[in-house]
């Protein structure tokens, strides 16, 4: 499926019937990232929606798109809107977790409730290991470069890349999808760009002060042996919420939804059960 927004177009998926639960990935993914959880949410009697967002693995370019932070917080808004959808739930990961944040600071109207797995936040935007990224992706070139280096298999473990993200690599058919269009698609990659030069942790410095005014509820279900987002962060995360808890997930890393599919989709199904009307 695809809808036309102001500025853009996007791809998205459509799975079951019943309250509407969307999907927000992060930086170099796409909706592929939640292929093993949405069975398990959509099972349980939800509609859940599965865009690309244009974060690097999406396949429709987006060259008229407002794509900082503050730009997807609201594309994410005007989405929810262009489908006439309500007390939505937010379910996001990594990047796409900061992207939600704003929406819950400046764009909440249409949202319920939100699942946050580990993602970026407070001065965790880009974690450490990927600083460097907005003042690279300013260098003319580098993100060429950047793409052409992820050809190599051998590079997809590193922590620059997956090594730190998951502890079970995915399949090479998925990693293809995340990693071969900005390979094959100058205008994709020029979004990624635009993207990733604009990443600041002012952005989800403010967000956070502005999330207490979000009342309502929130999972936090982050991974005990996260290395790019330790449980510090959720911890604080849940500090700032009014009314927020915190589910930690054993044996994975940042991408729960690729390390622990089955049992995210648990916690999300148990959380909707206990917040849905």
């Amino acid at each position: 499926m695809e809808i036309e927004l102001s500025a853009s177009r996007l791809r998205y998926q459509e799975f079951g019937e019943g309250p509407p639960v969307v999907f927000v990935h992060g930086l170099l993914v796409n909706g592929d990232l939640w292929r093993k959880v949405v069975p398990v949410v959509a099972g349980a009697g939800y509609r859940c929606i599965v865009p690309d967002w244009p974060l690097g693995a999406h396949s429709v370019p987006v060259p008229d798109a407002d794509l900082t932070p503050p730009g997807l917080a609201a594309m994410v808004a005007e989405f929810l809107e262009a489908l006439d959808l309500s007390d939505v739930t937010l379910v996001a990961n990594d990047t796409g977790g900061a992207i939600t944040q704003l929406v819950m600071a400046d764009h909440s109207a249409r949202v319920g409730r939100v699942v946050l797995t580990p993602c970026d936040c407070f001065e965790a935007f880009f974690p450490s290991v990927f600083a460097p990224l907005p003042r690279l992706a300013r260098i003319p070139g580098a993100i060429w470069l950047l793409v052409q280096s992820l050809r190599l298999r051998a590079t997809h473990r590193l922590p620059i890349a997956l090594g730190w993200a998951t502890k079970r690599h995915p399949p090479a058919d998925i990693v293809d999808s995340y990693l071969l269009p900005t390979r094959r698609d100058p205008l994709i990659r020029d979004d990624l760009r635009r993207f990733v030069s604009s990443v600041h942790n002012s952005h989800t410095l403010a967000a956070a002060e502005r999330l207490g005014g979000f009342t309502k509820p929130v999972l936090l279900a982050w991974a005990r042996e996260d290395r790019l987002f330790p449980v510090s962060l959720a911890t604080r995360l849940a500090a700032v919420l009014p009314d927020a808890r915190l589910e930690l997930i054993d044996d994975s890393y940042s991408f729960v939804p690729e390390d622990q599919p089955q049992a995210l989709g648990r916690l999300v199904v148990n959380f909707l059960g206990a917040t849905t009307p």
